[in-house]
């Protein structure tokens, strides 16, 4: 007689895990149209419409990149292949790094819960955000159960921004933020979406042209730097669950306080650290369980998601980030928990 068992199990498995990835999907998209209806209730317009945009010429839609990887793009067949083997990350991720062998030598740093040296960090986390790219959005809907949007319109609500003005949403992903500001600014302003992973930065340059934002450029850039960019030449400056990914914290923050006008506010919307210690114990159940199943299901990148957890556990808390901000040169800094800690929007302006 023979034992069908083993060879049902395979079968078996997969069609549980499907209908656990489709049930998943099904919730996130319900929670969005009532996380979309509350929005518009209560705020009269949801995340940018296309009859609300600025109208007028084209001002930007082009992805700006360092002269060194313009040079890479010239490299012979030979150096490219000898590149891709040694490193598996896109090279484009890589921009001026500032973390270098002479510079750092074997200093170490944190990656999630690993310790890795400082001139391998930012290569680690472009691994990270390429890989999931693609499945951001619905991820990040599935994670937060649609609620980063109603983060997100909070951290909106308190960026004071104004027709004309110049805005850097650093680490700006898929666009969100960006596109609203695209609205707020109007025709006479103009919005710098900037990312230092290409494939995210791509992701947000297609989602914003389709929605026809027309004042929008999108610039490859890293946050420790800012190097495409002059003193004080933007009126805000946001950055939105991108801070923790920084290898150097303090010296971003330099860099933002840098590029900020006199007057200008700086906005830093971050997981952080839950005030309700049930809450934490609870929330940190669900993100070293349930984040990297779904990571698993939706992405296929289980490892990605389980350093999501790992690094939200490694940001600074409220009051250290805020004295950082302080340390940096920002004056009247402020925070506001969100969700009882679990995220915080960090406020501080250039005198």
């Amino acid at each position: 007689m023979t034992d069908n068992s083993n060879t049902d199990v395979a079968p078996n498995k997969a069609a549980a895990n499907q209908h656990l990835q489709d049930k998943l999907v099904e919730d996130s998209i319900t929670n969005n149209q009532k996380i979309t209806a509350n929005v518009k209730a209560s705020h009269n317009a949801e995340f940018t419409q296309v009859q609300d945009l600025p109208t007028g010429t084209p001002q930007g839609q082009q992805t700006t990149m360092s002269n060194n990887n313009a040079n890479a793009s010239i490299m012979s067949a030979s150096d490219k292949a000898q590149t891709l083997k040694q490193t598996a990350f896109n090279q484009r991720d890589d921009i001026n790094n500032p973390h270098t062998l002479e510079t750092d030598g074997a200093e170490e740093t944190h990656f999630g819960y690993k310790t890795v040296k400082k001139v391998e960090k930012q290569a680690r986390v472009a691994d990270v955000f390429t890989s999931v790219a693609k499945k951001y959005d619905i991820m990040n809907d599935l994670m937060s159960f649609g609620i980063h949007r109603l983060w997100k319109r909070f951290a909106i609500s308190l960026s004071g921004v104004r027709a004309g003005q110049h805005v850097l949403d650093i680490a700006g992903g898929t666009g969100d933020l960006a596109k609203v500001f695209s609205r707020e600014v109007g025709r006479n302003g103009h919005v710098v979406l900037s990312d230092i992973n290409a494939a995210m930065l791509e992701v947000g340059r297609e989602r914003l042209i389709n929605a026809g934002c027309n004042n929008v450029d999108f610039v490859l850039a890293n946050a420790e730097t800012l190097a495409p960019f002059e003193d004080e030449s933007f009126d805000l400056v946001t950055i939105s669950f991108g801070l923790r990914n920084v290898t150097d914290k303090d010296a971003a923050l330099r860099s933002m306080y840098r590029v900020l006008k006199p007057g200008g506010r700086l906005l830093i919307l971050e997981f952080s650290k839950p005030i309700f210690e049930p809450l934490s114990k609870a929330y940190d159940l669900y993100s070293f369980t349930a984040l990297p199943l779904m990571g698993k299901l939706v992405a296929n990148d289980a490892e990605s998601y389980q350093y999501l957890a790992e690094s939200i556990r490694m940001h600074p808390d409220q009051q250290t980030l805020k004295q950082m901000m302080e340390q940096a040169g920002f004056e009247n800094c402020d925070y506001h928990n969100l969700t009882a800690g679990i995220v915080a929007v960090h406020r501080g302006f250039k005198a």
